[in-house]
């Protein structure tokens, strides 16, 4: 997976965000995307995540996969 810092993160336009008013998740690509689809099915089951916002993710991240 691409490094993603800091700078690129923060240049980044909202809507490469699965969760774009928060500027989490980010997926400028198809790895950061899986990643992010992966990151949100843990925070879930911890309990740190809404159904919703991970229904958010998902959605997105199965659009940039192609699924």
């Amino acid at each position: 997976m691409a490094k993603l810092t800091a700078a690129k993160k923060n240049a980044e336009p909202k809507k490469e965000f699965g969760l774009p008013e928060e500027r989490k998740y980010p997926m400028p690509n198809a790895s950061h995307a899986r990643n992010a689809k992966a990151r949100a099915s843990q925070m879930e089951h911890q309990g740190k995540l809404s159904a919703a916002d991970k229904k958010k993710i998902d959605t997105k991240s199965d659009h940039i996969l192609n699924k």
